[in-house]
C-alpha cells in the first residue's frame, strides 16, 4: 500500500515539476515515465489484495483454534464426568461441577469467537477502507491525467493550427 502511495506522490512530483507550455496554464511532462508509474501502480496492488486475502485466512485459523479449544474443554468435561458417575454423592457434585465446567467452556468459546469474529471484521474493514481509498485516489488520479492529456493535445492541435494560419474550426 505504502508503495502506491509514494508512486501516486512521485507522479505529483512530476506535475508539479513540468515545464508550463507558453501563453497557456498547461505543463508538458514526459508521456512515458507516466505510464511507467501507472504500471508500477498496477502491480503494486496484488500485493494489497494478497494481503486481505492473508487477514481472511488468519481470521479463519483463529476460529478454528477457538473451536478446537472449546472440543478439547468440553472433552476434558466429558472425561472428568465419567470418571464422577460412580459414586453417588461424589456424582451429584462432580454433576454439578462438570455442568459448571461445560458453562464455562460454552461461554469461552463463544467470547472467543465473538471476539475473532470482531477482529477480524475490523482488520477486513480497515483493509476494505484503505483499497476503497486507494480505489478512488487510483480512479481520480486516472481521471486528472486523462484531462491533462486531452487539455495538452487540444493547446498543441491549436498551436498547430495558429501556426498554419488555420481558424481553430474542428
Amino acid at each position: 500500500m505504502d508503495t502506491v502511495f509514494k508512486l501516486l506522490e512521485e507522479l505529483e512530483d512530476i506535475l508539479d515539476e513540468s515545464r508550463a507550455v507558453p501563453f497557456s496554464n498547461k505543463i508538458a511532462v514526459n508521456k512515458e515515465e507516466i505510464y511507467e508509474i501507472i504500471a508500477e501502480i498496477r502491480l503494486g496492488l496484488p500485493d494489497d489484495i494478497k494481503q486481505s486475502k492473508f487477514i481472511v485466512s488468519e481470521r479463519n485459523r483463529i476460529l478454528l483454534d477457538a473451536q478446537k479449544e472449546a472440543e478439547e474443554i468440553l472433552e476434558a468435561a466429558n472425561d472428568k464426568i465419567a470418571k464422577l458417575i460412580d459414586e453417588h454423592e461424589i456424582s451429584r457434585q462432580a454433576y454439578e461441577h462438570s455442568n459448571q465446567i461445560l458453562d464455562n467452556a460454552k461461554k469461552n468459546a463463544k467470547q472467543m469467537r465473538i471476539a475473532a469474529n470482531e477482529y477480524a471484521d475490523e482488520v477486513l474493514a480497515l483493509a476494505e477502507t484503505k483499497l476503497k481509498d486507494m480505489m478512488e485516489t487510483l480512479r481520480s488520479e486516472s481521471i486528472d491525467i486523462d484531462n491533462f492529456f486531452n487539455n495538452s493535445l487540444n493547446v498543441i492541435y491549436e498551436n498547430r493550427q495558429e501556426l498554419r494560419g488555420i481558424n481553430n474550426e474542428r
